[in-house]
């Protein structure tokens, strides 16, 4: 899940993404906002119209890891 709601973001299974970045500028968000790893979800490729960027996945790999406990 991705939230714009910044107040989110004070968690270590949660990624800050700030459009000012770089990482920013590659997300292709619209606003600055929260990748929240503590709120999975499984969905089919099929149900993706687009793609519209990329992550920081070395930083979501580490939420991830804390979320799961690996």
């Amino acid at each position: 899940m991705i939230s714009s709601k910044l107040f989110r973001a004070n968690h270590p299974s949660r990624v800050a993404i700030f459009l000012s970045s770089k990482d920013g500028e590659k997300s292709g968000l619209l606003s600055d906002s929260v990748v929240m790893t503590d709120n999975l979800a499984t969905i089919n490729e099929s149900e993706t119209d687009r793609k519209i960027g990329i992550l920081p996945m070395k930083k979501v790999d580490a939420a991830l890891r804390h979320t799961l406990g690996l």
